[in-house]
């Protein structure tokens, strides 16, 4: 029974999404993602906002320009420290809020960074909302999803329609994100593997040198 159940709702959230017509919407001339033809435009200090009501929860697009005084980024653990600051202050804007499952996913050429915000008001209201953010040097780009816990099973197929629709400009490369594009994030943690192991080995010299000399006195 609860398999014909959880059946059930998965064809319902299916037949939602397509009977609500997500139609494609430019973000900018680079970016554009598939929302219900019902979503509302908003302007603010060159901040754009796409938002809709969906059957199950509710979408939010946002493209905001970069500051022009912002460093070009050169590594791709660069870029991982940007994502790593987003997703810390996005969790600091709702007080509550615990990132869950935060993960490297690739839309297009670029690098991006998914996630799942869990806040609890305390009263046993859950929500959830899933993320992904897309970072250019011209410009950062926030995709969320949200839905209350009590249709999370419900909301896949929702979730897979706008995250799945990313579509991206031939234009934008990966070196729109940072100029070294043959670095990877796990540089930095390289070296620092072969600090930890000279250090090692360092130590262990000097602790056998000891050795060899508190033996020589001892036959002495």
């Amino acid at each position: 029974m609860k398999k014909l159940l959880f059946l059930f709702a998965i064809l319902f959230s299916a037949t939602t999404v397509f009977a609500q017509g997500f139609k494609p919407v430019k973000m900018d001339s680079l970016v554009t993602v598939s929302m219900p033809a019902n979503y509302n435009e908003k302007d603010t200090l060159g901040q754009h906002i796409y938002s809709a009501t969906t059957d199950l929860g509710y979408i939010i697009s946002i493209v905001e320009p970069n500051a022009k005084t912002n460093q070009p980024l050169k590594k791709a653990k660069d870029l991982n420290k940007v994502f790593d600051k987003y997703v810390t202050g996005i969790q600091k804007q709702t007080g509550n809020g615990s990132a869950q499952n935060v993960r490297d996913t690739t839309i297009g050429t670029l690098k991006g960074k998914a996630f799942t915000l869990i806040t609890d008001d305390g009263s046993g209201n859950v929500q959830y909302r899933d993320f992904v953010l897309i970072y250019t040097k011209e410009a950062t780009y926030t995709l969320q999803f949200g839905y209350p816990d009590t249709r999370k099973e419900l909301v896949k197929a929702e979730g897979k329609a706008y995250f799945g629709s990313i579509k991206l400009s031939p234009q934008l490369q990966r070196n729109d994100q940072y100029t070294d594009i043959n670095s990877t994030v796990s540089d930095g943690n390289t070296y620092r593997m072969i600090e930890i192991g000279g250090g090692i080995i360092v130590l262990f010299v000097i602790v056998w040198l000891v050795f060899l000399r508190r033996r020589r006195v001892s036959l002495e």
